[in-house]
Formats: C-alpha cells, structure tokens, sequence
C-alpha cells in the first residue's frame, strides 16, 4: 500500500486516513515518543530544576511525578489517532469551531517554532563540532535540511527515525552515564540543597509541562493504526515511550547539572568532552542530532500541518496538494532556522523562560479537548462537519473560546516566571501551580457549560467513501 512505503512522499495532510491505508502497531509510538524525549534537550530541561534551587533526589522524583502526569494528559489525546484518523488540531474544530479552532492553532505555531529553534541550536553545535566549523549558521543549515527531507517524506519515514533514536539514544545515554560514574563522584550531586515545597513543584511543572506540550501534535502520529486498534494500548505505548525517554534524559541532566562542571555554559561540549576524545566524542555528537532530527521532524510536520489546518479553515479545503504541503514544510523549517541563528547565544534562558510559559497556553485547551471528546462527546464526532463551518460545529463555538480564555486567565495569580509572579504564588513561596488550577478550572467550567449545549452525534459520522466501525 502507498501509505507504508518510507522512501515515497507521504500525500494525506489534514485529510481523515482511509481504512486501506492504515499500518502499524502501537509499539510504533512507543519507539517514537521514546527517541523523541532520550534527548539533550530534555536533559537541559532536568537541568533546570538544580537552575531553580532543587536539590537533585527531589528533582529526579518530581521529574518522574510531572512526567507521569503530563504524559498521560499527552496519551489521551494519542488514543484518538485510531478512532478519528485525524491530525490531532483538526479534532480540535470540534471543541472551538472550524474557525475558532485558529485560536490555539496560532499559538500552537508558535510552539513548534520555539522547539524546532531550539534544537537547531545544539543540533548545529554538535554538526559543527564534527565537521570542525566555527560559523554556528553552518551545522544549524544542514540540519534544517535534513529536517526538511524527512519531514517531506512523512509519516513513516518519521516512525523510522524514532525506532533507530531509540536504539542510539539507549546506547549513547548508557556509555555517557558509564563515562559520568567513571569521571565523578555522583553521591556528591545529592544532599546539597534542603527540600523545599517550592523547588518540588516547579519540577514537577517543568516535566509535566515538557509532556503536555506535545498534546497539540502527538495524535498526527497514531492516525494510521487500524481503527480497531484498542484505545488503551495506544494509551500505554505512548505513556511509557514518552515517560521513560523523558525521565532518563532529565535524571541525566540532574545529575550532571548538581555536580557542576560545564554543561549549563556549553550543553553540547559537555557531552562529548564526558564521552571522550576523538572518535566517542564524535559518535555522541551523532546521537545528540540523531534523537533531536527525531524530535525536530515532529516539529515541522506537526507545524506545517497545523499552518495548513489554520489556512483551510478559511478556503474550506478538505485536502490539499502534495506540493502545498512541502511548501509549508520548507517556509516552516526556513523560520525555525532562521530564530536560532538569531536566538543561539542566549538559549538558555530563553529555553527556561518558554518551557514554562506554554503551560499557561495549552493546558487549557488539553482540558477542553479532552473533557469535550471522553466526557460529552464520549468518542462519536461528526467528521465531514470538521471542515464545514456552516455545519454542525458552526465557524465558533463561544463558550469553547471563552472557556480556554478563562483557563488562561485563571492561571495568572498562580504564575511564577521570568516576567512576572503572581501575588498567590508569592504566598507559595514562589511555587508555580498554574497548570494544575487551570486543568482542573478550565475542566469543571466547561464541562458544566458544554455539556447541555454540546450538538453530539448520535453515532460516529464518516466521510461518504469512508468504511469503519462506528
């Protein structure tokens, strides 16, 4: 079938996925999400908690707690890939509109920009470290290119990159811890600091917001499992992948950020100085851009998706050109180049301050998207009417918007950030609980409001040449 070859472009979009193209297993998205977070960024992103004033046991723990948290809001917006065979933001018309749905769309954009930047940083860092290039545009070009290759061709060629990540990611990560034992004293990095509620919390923000960030996108990727794939074996595969990756790569970062040295000044050199000279230097540099293509990959096709998702919802396409969808793939990465060149020699601070800002923007959605699809909706979705703004989920739905503006503006007293501290989280002793408030806020509020206005099919409702259970 045309829809599991890896060398062809792939030529669905924001189109519903046909039963004579759906593949794979659910062990798929654990490979996936699993190569995805064993990355240096999430590293970096465990090395913040000791940033923050963690000691390094609690940090591991609150790591774990937001990493089980947020990824099992993440999983259960993977579990509607099968059933709905939809990109995850189109699902998302059904909550906000065909047209209000641009909402969170743009800010989603946003996102993806910010992490694709990101990485492209210390992608570029580590290809110039192995080609011996100075000039930072360099190794950031070539993987933009790269970028762009993969995500052109699509889906599964994604799904490749994340199971050899993961086999790379697992062998880079063991010798690099092997090499830290060797080097230091690692019960130094413990019983440094005291425990503090505050610094407890704040990991387990960043972990959680780290997992909840993917939610927007992570449902792209379980589209073309067969439609009776169960529901909780999609669940499971990405909750652990993406779980496990993450905690091993942020445990990493803990105890390398607390026994000090020169990662949080140069994350890259780090690593391959603690790998070695020459040719284990080398080989950890292919793993750091191996598992951050992996990653990046989801960023641009996700992103380009998401723009295309946005677009349509205006010119009421259903389905566009291959050569549309490249176009947006290649003006995508060409932006997110383009913010790292300009944003590299201040990344991690600006990193810092953007994990945890987004928090604040997608945790609110995530529970209206989730709410609105298990609780009112209970997993039947008039599919046609998602590209239809004159049909059953109209061109807005208000109290879907008014609700995640509240989500967001509910947070605010609760905010501990880089710009600003609210006067509650001040009480906390600068704890940040902002993202727990507005899923449960955002939750309560529109489940009560919705769920007596919700126009709910009776059945699933398919495209005319679709075939499935319902």
């Amino acid at each position: 079938m045309a829809a599991a070859s890896t060398g062809v472009a792939e030529r669905r979009t924001i189109d519903r996925i046909p039963e004579s193209e759906r593949h794979g297993s659910p062990l798929n998205q654990f490979t996936l999400w699993f190569g995805a977070n064993l990355q240096i960024t999430a590293v970096v992103d465990g090395a913040l908690s000791i940033v923050f004033g963690a000691e390094a046991l609690t940090a591991i723990i609150g790591l774990a707690i937001g990493n089980l948290l947020g990824g099992a809001v993440m999983a259960l917006h993977s579990a509607q890939g099968p059933r709905l065979g939809l990109p995850q933001m189109i699902s998302s018309r059904a909550q906000f509109g065909v047209k209000g749905a641009a909402l969170p769309l743009i800010l989603t954009v946003l996102m993806y920009l910010g992490f694709a930047a990101t990485g492209t940083v210390l992608s570029g860092q580590a290809i110039n470290l192995m080609f011996g290039v100075q000039a930072p545009a360099f190794g950031m070009l070539i993987f933009g290119l790269a970028t762009i290759l993969v995500a052109i061709v699509g889906y599964n060629l994604i799904h490749v990159i994340g199971r050899i990540a993961t086999i790379v990611g697992i062998l880079g990560f063991a010798y690099l811890t092997w090499q830290l034992v060797s080097q230091y004293n690692v019960s130094e990095a413990f019983g440094q600091k005291p425990f503090t509620l505050a610094t407890f919390l704040l990991t387990v923000a960043l972990a959680a917001g780290w997992q909840m960030t993917f939610a927007p996108y992570v449902a792209d990727y379980s589209r073309y499992l067969p439609t009776e794939t169960p529901a909780s074996t999609t669940f499971w595969s990405t909750l652990l992948g993406s779980t496990i990756g993450a905690q091993i790569a942020m445990s990493f970062g803990v105890v390398v950020a607390a026994l000090g040295g020169k990662f949080l000044q140069n994350q890259v050199g780090f690593m391959g100085e603690l790998a070695g000279l020459g040719l284990a230097a080398m080989l950890t540099y292919v793993v750091i851009v191996t598992n951050k293509l992996t990653v990046n990959c989801l960023n641009a096709y996700g992103g380009s998706m998401t723009m295309l998702t946005t677009v349509s919802a205006f010119t009421r396409q259903e389905r566009v050109s291959q050569a549309v969808r490249i176009a947006y793939i290649i003006a995508f990465v060409a932006a997110s180049v383009a913010i790292a060149i300009f944003a590299s020699a201040n990344f991690l601070s600006a990193f810092k301050n953007f994990v945890l800002l987004l928090l604040a923007v997608f945790v609110p959605w995530s529970a209206i998207n989730l709410v609105d699809y298990y609780l009112i909706s209970k997993e039947k979705v008039d599919i046609p009417a998602l590209y239809d703004s004159a049909g059953r989920y109209g061109a807005y739905n208000w109290t879907a918007l008014g609700c995640y503006l509240f989500g967001v503006v509910v947070q605010i007293p609760f905010l501990n950030q880089a710009l600003y501290e609210g006067p509650i989280a001040v009480m906390l002793g600068g704890a940040d609980i902002s993202w727990i408030v507005a899923l449960v806020a955002t939750s309560v509020v529109y489940y009560f409001l919705a769920r007596g206005n919700a126009n709910v099919p009776q059945t699933m409702i398919l495209p005319k040449d679709a075939s499935v259970r319902a």
